[in-house]
Protein backbone atom coordinates (compact mmCIF):
# COMPACT_ATOMS: atom_id res chain seq x y z
CA UNK A 1 0.00 0.00 0.00
CA UNK A 2 0.79 3.59 -0.66
CA UNK A 3 2.22 5.36 2.90
CA UNK A 4 0.17 8.03 1.72
CA UNK A 5 -3.09 5.70 1.95
CA UNK A 6 -2.30 4.76 5.14
CA UNK A 7 -4.25 6.14 7.59
CA UNK A 8 -2.22 4.33 10.45
CA UNK A 9 0.65 5.77 9.65
CA UNK A 10 -0.18 9.28 9.47
CA UNK A 11 -1.99 9.25 12.97
CA UNK A 12 1.13 7.11 14.18
CA UNK A 13 3.19 10.48 12.48
CA UNK A 14 1.03 12.68 14.09
CA UNK A 15 1.97 11.05 17.87
CA UNK A 16 4.90 11.58 16.91
CA UNK A 17 4.62 15.01 16.29
CA UNK A 18 2.73 15.49 19.46
CA UNK A 19 5.17 13.88 21.43
CA UNK A 20 7.58 15.97 20.33
CA UNK A 21 5.75 19.25 21.22
CA UNK A 22 5.16 17.69 24.27
CA UNK A 23 9.00 17.55 24.49
CA UNK A 24 9.59 21.00 23.48
CA UNK A 25 6.85 22.84 25.32
CA UNK A 26 5.30 20.58 28.44
CA UNK A 27 8.88 19.68 29.19
CA UNK A 28 10.03 23.17 29.78
CA UNK A 29 10.00 26.63 31.02
CA UNK A 30 6.26 27.25 29.55
CA UNK A 31 4.87 24.60 32.05
CA UNK A 32 7.47 25.98 34.69
CA UNK A 33 9.88 22.85 34.45
CA UNK A 34 13.51 24.43 34.61
CA UNK A 35 15.77 22.05 36.34
CA UNK A 36 16.79 18.58 35.55
CA UNK A 37 14.91 17.47 38.53
CA UNK A 38 11.35 19.05 36.99
CA UNK A 39 12.35 17.52 33.33
CA UNK A 40 12.61 14.67 34.60
CA UNK A 41 9.69 14.30 36.74
CA UNK A 42 7.50 16.16 33.29
CA UNK A 43 9.25 13.43 31.97
CA UNK A 44 8.13 10.41 33.78
CA UNK A 45 4.50 11.86 34.01
CA UNK A 46 3.83 12.23 30.13
CA UNK A 47 5.39 8.12 29.89
CA UNK A 48 2.58 7.29 32.59
CA UNK A 49 -0.21 9.22 30.35
CA UNK A 50 1.45 7.33 27.72
CA UNK A 51 1.15 4.50 29.25
CA UNK A 52 -2.82 5.11 30.50
CA UNK A 53 -3.50 5.72 27.18
CA UNK A 54 -2.16 2.86 25.59
CA UNK A 55 -3.49 0.47 28.17
CA UNK A 56 -6.99 1.84 28.45
CA UNK A 57 -7.65 3.86 25.12
CA UNK A 58 -6.15 2.06 22.03
CA UNK A 59 -8.49 -1.31 22.17
CA UNK A 60 -11.70 1.08 23.13
CA UNK A 61 -15.59 -0.59 22.23
CA UNK A 62 -18.40 0.65 23.41
CA UNK A 63 -19.85 -1.74 21.57
CA UNK A 64 -17.97 -4.30 23.65
CA UNK A 65 -16.61 -2.86 26.72
CA UNK A 66 -14.52 -3.94 29.73
CA UNK A 67 -13.61 -2.18 33.06
CA UNK A 68 -9.93 -1.67 33.17
CA UNK A 69 -8.24 0.01 35.98
CA UNK A 70 -7.11 3.40 35.51
CA UNK A 71 -4.17 4.27 37.67
CA UNK A 72 -1.74 1.83 39.90
CA UNK A 73 1.77 2.36 41.50
CA UNK A 74 3.21 2.31 38.17
CA UNK A 75 1.04 4.42 36.68
CA UNK A 76 -0.09 7.23 38.10
CA UNK A 77 -2.03 10.60 36.17
CA UNK A 78 -5.42 13.06 37.22
CA UNK A 79 -5.02 12.76 41.40
CA UNK A 80 -4.40 8.96 42.20
CA UNK A 81 -5.04 7.76 45.40
CA UNK A 82 -3.18 5.08 47.54
CA UNK A 83 -6.70 3.93 49.31
CA UNK A 84 -9.06 3.00 46.06
CA UNK A 85 -8.89 1.19 43.08
CA UNK A 86 -11.07 2.71 40.41
CA UNK A 87 -12.00 1.13 36.89
CA UNK A 88 -13.44 2.89 33.52
CA UNK A 89 -15.14 1.53 30.53
CA UNK A 90 -16.14 3.20 27.35
CA UNK A 91 -19.87 3.63 26.74
CA UNK A 92 -22.70 4.41 23.86
CA UNK A 93 -25.66 6.03 25.11
CA UNK A 94 -27.75 4.38 23.18
CA UNK A 95 -26.91 1.33 24.14
CA UNK A 96 -28.08 -0.50 28.02
CA UNK A 97 -25.83 -2.09 29.84
CA UNK A 98 -25.84 -4.45 32.73
CA UNK A 99 -22.97 -3.97 35.41
CA UNK A 100 -22.15 -6.85 37.91
CA UNK A 101 -18.84 -6.62 40.38
CA UNK A 102 -18.33 -7.55 44.47
CA UNK A 103 -17.12 -4.72 46.39
CA UNK A 104 -14.17 -6.67 47.61
CA UNK A 105 -14.49 -4.94 51.01
CA UNK A 106 -14.70 -1.46 49.96
CA UNK A 107 -16.13 0.98 52.28
CA UNK A 108 -17.14 3.02 49.17
CA UNK A 109 -18.22 2.23 45.98
CA UNK A 110 -19.91 4.20 43.54
CA UNK A 111 -20.31 5.18 39.56
CA UNK A 112 -19.54 8.44 37.98
CA UNK A 113 -20.66 9.01 34.71
CA UNK A 114 -18.07 11.43 32.32
CA UNK A 115 -19.59 13.42 29.63
CA UNK A 116 -17.57 14.78 26.78
CA UNK A 117 -14.57 12.64 27.14
CA UNK A 118 -15.17 11.20 23.47
CA UNK A 119 -11.92 10.42 21.77
CA UNK A 120 -9.63 10.19 24.61
CA UNK A 121 -10.42 13.26 25.45
CA UNK A 122 -9.89 14.77 29.19
CA UNK A 123 -14.07 14.81 30.32
CA UNK A 124 -15.77 18.18 30.51
CA UNK A 125 -18.11 17.33 33.21
CA UNK A 126 -19.47 14.54 35.49
CA UNK A 127 -23.16 14.00 34.42
CA UNK A 128 -24.37 11.30 36.97
CA UNK A 129 -23.09 9.46 39.77
CA UNK A 130 -24.70 6.09 41.88
CA UNK A 131 -23.16 5.42 45.10
CA UNK A 132 -23.70 1.85 47.18
CA UNK A 133 -26.75 3.76 49.31
CA UNK A 134 -28.67 3.38 45.90
CA UNK A 135 -28.00 0.27 44.72
CA UNK A 136 -28.60 -3.16 46.49
CA UNK A 137 -25.93 -5.15 47.81
CA UNK A 138 -26.19 -8.75 49.00
CA UNK A 139 -24.77 -10.26 51.97
CA UNK A 140 -21.68 -11.61 49.68
CA UNK A 141 -20.54 -7.98 48.60
CA UNK A 142 -22.32 -8.71 45.01
CA UNK A 143 -24.30 -6.12 43.10
CA UNK A 144 -25.80 -5.88 40.36
CA UNK A 145 -26.67 -2.62 38.09
CA UNK A 146 -28.32 -1.29 34.98
CA UNK A 147 -26.61 1.63 33.06
CA UNK A 148 -29.30 3.79 30.89
CA UNK A 149 -32.40 2.35 29.48
CA UNK A 150 -35.71 2.85 30.78
CA UNK A 151 -35.58 4.02 34.30
CA UNK A 152 -35.61 2.11 37.44
CA UNK A 153 -36.36 2.78 41.19
CA UNK A 154 -33.41 1.33 42.12
CA UNK A 155 -30.02 -0.40 40.93
CA UNK A 156 -30.05 2.01 37.96
CA UNK A 157 -28.36 5.18 36.56
CA UNK A 158 -29.96 6.95 33.42
CA UNK A 159 -27.03 7.89 29.97
CA UNK A 160 -27.76 10.98 28.75
CA UNK A 161 -26.62 11.89 25.13
CA UNK A 162 -23.23 13.16 26.03
CA UNK A 163 -22.14 10.57 28.18
CA UNK A 164 -18.98 8.44 27.16
CA UNK A 165 -17.24 6.81 29.76
CA UNK A 166 -18.62 4.99 33.38
CA UNK A 167 -15.69 5.50 36.05
CA UNK A 168 -15.80 3.17 39.30
CA UNK A 169 -14.78 4.21 42.54
CA UNK A 170 -14.11 2.00 45.32
CA UNK A 171 -12.42 3.29 48.55
CA UNK A 172 -10.58 0.90 51.31
CA UNK A 173 -9.48 1.98 55.22
CA UNK A 174 -7.22 -0.28 55.79
CA UNK A 175 -3.94 -0.18 57.08
CA UNK A 176 -2.32 -1.18 54.46
CA UNK A 177 -2.83 1.03 51.05
CA UNK A 178 -5.53 -0.78 48.88
CA UNK A 179 -3.89 0.22 45.75
CA UNK A 180 -1.16 -1.21 46.56
CA UNK A 181 -2.16 -4.52 48.43
CA UNK A 182 -2.42 -7.49 45.64
CA UNK A 183 -4.62 -9.27 48.32
CA UNK A 184 -7.42 -6.36 47.55
CA UNK A 185 -9.28 -7.54 44.32
CA UNK A 186 -12.43 -5.89 42.91
CA UNK A 187 -14.19 -7.44 40.57
CA UNK A 188 -16.88 -5.56 37.77
CA UNK A 189 -17.65 -6.46 34.48
CA UNK A 190 -20.01 -4.75 32.14
CA UNK A 191 -22.06 -5.90 28.81
CA UNK A 192 -24.53 -4.14 26.71
CA UNK A 193 -27.80 -6.14 27.13
CA UNK A 194 -28.20 -5.81 23.25
CA UNK A 195 -26.09 -8.62 21.15
CA UNK A 196 -23.87 -7.13 19.22
CA UNK A 197 -22.01 -8.46 16.49
CA UNK A 198 -17.98 -9.57 16.91
CA UNK A 199 -15.66 -6.37 16.50
CA UNK A 200 -14.31 -6.35 13.11
CA UNK A 201 -10.79 -7.28 12.53
CA UNK A 202 -7.56 -4.99 13.32
CA UNK A 203 -7.53 -3.03 10.13
CA UNK A 204 -6.19 0.61 8.90
CA UNK A 205 -8.84 2.63 10.01
CA UNK A 206 -9.57 1.29 13.59
CA UNK A 207 -5.79 0.92 14.18
CA UNK A 208 -5.61 4.57 12.98
CA UNK A 209 -8.76 5.44 15.13
CA UNK A 210 -6.40 3.81 18.49
CA UNK A 211 -3.84 5.74 17.66
CA UNK A 212 -5.75 9.09 17.78
CA UNK A 213 -7.31 8.06 20.82
CA UNK A 214 -3.96 7.72 22.35
CA UNK A 215 -3.21 11.10 20.69
CA UNK A 216 -6.07 12.90 22.38
CA UNK A 217 -5.71 11.18 25.52
CA UNK A 218 -2.14 12.45 25.94
CA UNK A 219 -2.75 15.65 24.29
CA UNK A 220 -6.09 16.97 26.27
CA UNK A 221 -3.54 15.87 29.52
CA UNK A 222 -0.27 18.03 28.50
CA UNK A 223 -0.74 20.83 25.63
CA UNK A 224 -4.03 20.77 25.59
CA UNK A 225 -4.35 21.99 29.10
CA UNK A 226 -3.40 25.64 30.44
CA UNK A 227 0.16 26.13 31.80
CA UNK A 228 0.43 26.60 35.29
CA UNK A 229 -0.79 30.01 36.63
CA UNK A 230 -3.20 30.53 33.44
CA UNK A 231 -5.92 27.54 34.85
CA UNK A 232 -9.13 27.97 36.25
CA UNK A 233 -8.82 26.44 39.52
CA UNK A 234 -11.92 24.96 40.68
CA UNK A 235 -12.86 26.53 44.70
CA UNK A 236 -11.79 23.80 46.68
CA UNK A 237 -7.99 24.27 45.65
CA UNK A 238 -5.73 27.03 47.71
CA UNK A 239 -3.53 28.76 45.71
CA UNK A 240 -1.24 29.87 48.99
CA UNK A 241 1.24 27.42 50.04
CA UNK A 242 0.86 25.90 53.24
CA UNK A 243 -3.24 26.77 54.03
CA UNK A 244 -6.01 24.77 53.31
CA UNK A 245 -9.79 26.25 52.06
CA UNK A 246 -12.92 24.85 53.71
CA UNK A 247 -13.45 21.18 52.67
CA UNK A 248 -16.32 21.28 49.79
CA UNK A 249 -17.93 19.15 47.04
CA UNK A 250 -17.03 19.77 43.67
CA UNK A 251 -20.48 20.01 42.15
CA UNK A 252 -19.71 18.29 38.69
CA UNK A 253 -15.91 18.86 38.09
CA UNK A 254 -14.57 16.73 35.70
CA UNK A 255 -13.22 13.23 36.59
CA UNK A 256 -14.81 13.93 40.41
CA UNK A 257 -17.19 12.21 42.47
CA UNK A 258 -19.96 14.47 43.58
CA UNK A 259 -20.89 12.92 46.67
CA UNK A 260 -17.29 13.58 48.01
CA UNK A 261 -15.76 16.56 49.63
CA UNK A 262 -12.18 18.05 49.16
CA UNK A 263 -9.41 20.33 49.97
CA UNK A 264 -6.32 20.87 48.69
CA UNK A 265 -3.37 23.69 48.77
CA UNK A 266 0.32 22.98 47.80
CA UNK A 267 2.93 22.59 50.52
CA UNK A 268 6.37 24.65 49.89
CA UNK A 269 9.17 23.70 52.89
CA UNK A 270 12.86 24.33 53.39
CA UNK A 271 15.63 21.58 54.11
CA UNK A 272 14.98 22.29 57.74
CA UNK A 273 11.52 23.14 58.19
CA UNK A 274 8.33 20.76 58.68
CA UNK A 275 4.51 21.47 58.09
CA UNK A 276 2.55 20.57 61.09
CA UNK A 277 -1.09 19.97 60.35
CA UNK A 278 -4.02 19.52 62.89
CA UNK A 279 -7.73 18.91 62.35
CA UNK A 280 -10.35 16.20 62.88
CA UNK A 281 -11.79 13.50 60.45
CA UNK A 282 -15.30 14.23 60.06
CA UNK A 283 -18.40 11.88 60.55
CA UNK A 284 -18.13 10.30 56.53
CA UNK A 285 -17.67 6.76 54.69
CA UNK A 286 -14.08 7.22 54.46
CA UNK A 287 -11.98 10.00 54.60
CA UNK A 288 -7.80 10.29 53.23
CA UNK A 289 -5.24 12.77 52.92
CA UNK A 290 -2.70 12.21 50.10
CA UNK A 291 0.71 14.08 48.90
CA UNK A 292 1.07 14.82 45.25
CA UNK A 293 3.50 15.87 43.30
CA UNK A 294 2.90 19.32 40.39
CA UNK A 295 1.56 16.38 38.12
CA UNK A 296 -0.97 15.17 40.38
CA UNK A 297 0.86 11.58 40.82
CA UNK A 298 1.00 10.52 44.49
CA UNK A 299 4.42 10.16 45.95
CA UNK A 300 5.30 6.69 46.21
CA UNK A 301 2.85 5.13 48.73
CA UNK A 302 4.28 1.21 47.99
CA UNK A 303 7.43 2.38 49.86
CA UNK A 304 6.54 5.33 52.07
CA UNK A 305 4.36 7.14 54.31
CA UNK A 306 2.88 9.85 52.16
CA UNK A 307 -0.66 9.40 52.48
CA UNK A 308 -3.10 8.33 55.50
CA UNK A 309 -6.78 7.07 55.98
CA UNK A 310 -8.39 7.47 59.02
CA UNK A 311 -7.67 3.75 60.01
CA UNK A 312 -4.27 4.93 59.78
CA UNK A 313 -4.03 8.05 61.73
CA UNK A 314 -3.45 8.42 65.64
CA UNK A 315 -5.70 10.55 67.07
CA UNK A 316 -5.86 12.51 70.53
CA UNK A 317 -8.37 11.38 73.26
CA UNK A 318 -10.88 13.85 71.72
CA UNK A 319 -10.81 12.58 68.28
CA UNK A 320 -8.22 15.56 66.88
CA UNK A 321 -4.83 15.01 65.06
CA UNK A 322 -1.91 16.32 64.75
CA UNK A 323 0.33 15.00 61.24
CA UNK A 324 3.93 16.17 60.26
CA UNK A 325 4.88 16.62 56.67
CA UNK A 326 8.39 16.48 56.83
CA UNK A 327 11.38 15.45 54.44
CA UNK A 328 12.62 13.08 57.27
CA UNK A 329 11.12 10.92 59.70
CA UNK A 330 10.49 13.28 62.83
CA UNK A 331 9.71 9.78 65.18
CA UNK A 332 6.35 11.21 66.03
CA UNK A 333 2.68 9.32 65.09
CA UNK A 334 1.42 10.30 61.75
CA UNK A 335 4.04 11.46 59.02
CA UNK A 336 3.83 12.39 56.09
CA UNK A 337 6.85 11.53 53.84
CA UNK A 338 7.89 14.59 51.23
CA UNK A 339 10.53 12.27 49.59
CA UNK A 340 12.77 15.49 50.05
CA UNK A 341 10.52 17.35 47.61
CA UNK A 342 10.52 20.92 48.79
CA UNK A 343 7.30 21.62 46.68
CA UNK A 344 3.95 19.19 46.24
CA UNK A 345 0.26 19.35 46.89
CA UNK A 346 -1.80 18.09 49.82
CA UNK A 347 -5.06 16.92 49.08
CA UNK A 348 -7.63 15.75 51.14
CA UNK A 349 -10.99 13.59 50.36
CA UNK A 350 -13.93 12.86 52.09
CA UNK A 351 -16.76 10.78 51.00
CA UNK A 352 -20.25 11.27 52.22
CA UNK A 353 -19.40 13.63 54.86
CA UNK A 354 -22.05 14.35 56.91
CA UNK A 355 -22.46 17.85 58.57
CA UNK A 356 -19.80 19.91 58.60
CA UNK A 357 -16.20 19.44 58.31
CA UNK A 358 -13.37 20.96 60.33
CA UNK A 359 -10.80 23.01 57.94
CA UNK A 360 -7.36 21.84 58.48
CA UNK A 361 -4.79 24.19 60.04
CA UNK A 362 -0.96 24.07 59.27
CA UNK A 363 1.83 26.02 60.14
CA UNK A 364 5.07 25.49 59.11
CA UNK A 365 7.59 24.73 61.66
CA UNK A 366 11.76 23.84 62.29
CA UNK A 367 12.08 20.14 62.23
CA UNK A 368 14.68 20.34 64.89
CA UNK A 369 11.40 21.93 66.88
CA UNK A 370 9.11 19.34 66.77
CA UNK A 371 9.83 17.36 69.56
CA UNK A 372 10.58 20.32 71.99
Amino acid sequence: MDETQSESQKAFRELIALLQEVDQRFLGPEWALNTPADLAGGARAVMHLLHGALYSHFEDDPQHPRFLRIVSPTRKFTGDNADAIYYDAPVDPQLTYRIQGNTGGAVYTSLTLEATSEGGSFGGNTAGVLNDDDFDIDENGNFEIQLGGPSQPRNWIGLSHEVTRVTSRHYFENKRSAADDPAVRVKIFIEPLQASPPPPAPDDKGIAAGIRRVHQFVQSRTVGMPPPGQREQPPFVSLTPNEFPQPIKPGDFALAAADAAYAMAPYVLGPDEALEITGEWPACRCANVSLWNRHMQTYDYSHRSVSLNRVQTEVDSDGRFKMILAHQDPGLPNWLDTEGQPFGMVFWRYMLPEGSITQPKARVVRFDDLKT
